[in-house]
């Protein structure tokens, strides 16, 4: 948002500096272009192949409820059955209704759907920061950046089945960042348009997708609200980081969508019924509790720290800001862009921002994570998602920031190009490594998802044909997969609401174990 708040001043280069930058670092120039090939190749294939699992994705847990529900209720039935029954975040049910809406197709290409809205995403994002800063964009390298970031977020952590392959978890947890990303384009667009026609619709726009989030998913809510106040308040036209009121009405709009959001959830007959659930506890604000939950933060960022791949989003930001800083000559001899000077008190603000907003909106996921889930909820990696994607843009902006300031400051010294091209190998080398790690990782995901989707689909083709002649108690193997709930998972079959869910999927009374 402040890409539209801040107009820099245009600084030119001298003539001797450009004659001599012209013939400068022609090594750095065809290696930068090589190191974001390298990286798209490889982060891409890893998301390929995730995306391609989405074929073999077969329902579990949730999905056994939601998928009859979308078949017999539609998705009006299951989003009324949301906001009175189960937790009352509407803009969830629908989007299941509309997922679950055609069977199990849905669920087969929601990956893809995710990785291929997100990727465009993040590389226009990282085109306005480029311009921002005052280089080119380069294509090639921003796309490296936006996939290496995503291989991270989807197989970086220790729940890769349910970031990207489990659509509960993707439809709460990892959508969710997808759309805050496009707000954020929306937002930039919002601000700088001349027509007010446009910017009106636009600040409608941020108010109705604010309150369509805060029925989505309370975790995202929280940290995106948190990043919008901290840019609003900084985008207070007193302070001098904007000429005007626009970025500080979009973000006002958004969080007040986002509260209304959250008091329609809060106060809907669904969730005032699941909270009903849950025995009485102390309050949050107890010193106990209070204790604990900081005592589950900290285990948190032990898990989350414990991945050294997460460096690899800082290192192909390095990439990108020795892609921004190399300019190759103008249009004429010795011609060069103009080069954007950023204000001082904005790049502060920029390198500033993120922290709050990522140690803050950690705090407050855990906050709900033991809130609805008790001592072990912070375990709920899933959630970790609506922190991980601003950490993880902070890392790649951080990246950026030291790769530029870090070109421009070698500009004029004799030792540039072979310092440069090092900083570059360096940094390609440890975004590459980072994404090596994952392999394990992601084999690992491939090799249980498509030998269960074998399983499950003998068992389906049994369990079916059972019913078909009658049958109106089954045998049902429970086939576990990414650390989720399957039938059986209690020894009362009355309160086995997974159970339940596959009798009423297959239009059986029961089912017992096979």
């Amino acid at each position: 948002m402040s890409t539209a708040a801040i107009e820099g001043e245009d600084v030119r280069t001298p003539s001797s500096a450009v004659g001599r930058a012209t013939g400068r670092r022609p090594l750095l120039r065809g290696l930068l272009p090589a190191a974001g090939a390298t990286l798209v190749a490889a982060a891409g294939a890893l998301i390929s192949v995730g995306c391609f699992l989405g074929l073999y994705v077969r329902p579990t847990s949730d999905d056994w409820c939601a998928a009859w529900k979308a078949r017999d209720l539609g998705v009006l039935g299951i989003t009324s059955d949301f906001y009175l029954t189960q937790n009352g975040r509407i803009a969830n049910a629908f989007l299941s209704g509309v997922v679950y809406g055609d069977g199990l197709a849905g669920t087969k290409i929601l990956p893809t759907v995710i990785a291929v809205s997100f990727t465009a995403g993040l590389v226009l994002l990282g085109r306005e920061f480029v311009r921002f800063l005052g280089g080119r964009p380069r294509l090639l390298v921003l796309t490296a950046c936006a996939l290496v970031v995503q291989a991270l977020l989807y197989f970086g952590g220790t729940r890769s089945y349910q970031v990207l392959l489990w659509a509960p978890a993707t439809i709460s947890h990892t959508l969710p960042s997808v759309i805050g990303v496009w707000a954020l384009l929306l937002a930039v667009r919002t601000v700088r348009h001349p027509r007010a026609g446009v910017r009106r619709a636009g600040f409608a726009s941020a108010f109705l997708i604010g309150f369509a989030l805060g029925t989505l998913s309370e975790p995202f809510a929280l940290v995106s609200g948190l990043l919008a106040a901290g840019v609003g308040l900084l985008c207070l036209p007193r302070l001098g980081l904007a000429r005007n009121w626009r970025p500080f009405t979009w973000c006002l709009l958004w969080c007040t969508g986002l509260v209304c959001g959250l008091v329609a959830l809060y106060t809907s007959p669904g969730a005032r019924w699941r909270r009903a659930q849950q025995p009485d506890e102390e309050s949050m604000l107890s010193p106990g509790e209070l204790r604990g939950t900081f005592a589950d933060w900290l285990h948190m960022w032990d898990s989350v720290t414990g991945q050294w791949a997460y460096l690899g989003a800082a290192a192909v930001g390095v990439l990108l800001g020795l892609a921004i800083g190399v300019r190759g000559p103008g249009p004429g001899p010795g011609k060069l862009e103009p080069r954007r000077a950023v204000p001082r008190k904005v790049l502060v603000a920029m390198l500033l921002l993120p922290v709050p907003v990522v140690v803050l909106g950690s705090f407050a996921v855990v906050v709900g994570l033991r809130s609805g889930y008790g001592p072990s909820g912070w375990t709920y990696a899933r959630t970790w998602t609506s922190y991980l994607v601003p950490m993880e843009l902070a890392l790649c902006g951080y990246g950026a920031l030291l790769g530029a300031w870090g070109g421009r400051w070698l500009s004029r010294r004799r030792t540039a190009d072979a310092v440069l091209v090092t900083g570059a190998v360096a940094a390609g080398c440890l975004a590459l490594a980072s994404v090596a790690a994952l392999v394990p990782g992601v084999q690992q995901l491939t090799t249980t998802t498509v030998a269960r989707s074998v399983a499950w689909d003998a068992q389906n083709s049994r369990i079916r044909a059972e019913a078909a002649r009658g049958a109106t108690d089954v045998g049902y193997r429970p086939l576990y997969i990414g650390g989720l709930a399957e039938p059986f998972f209690t020894g009362d079959y009355e309160r086995d609401w997974v159970a339940a869910c596959v009798s009423r999927w297959y239009g059986i009374d029961r089912i017992h174990r096979s």
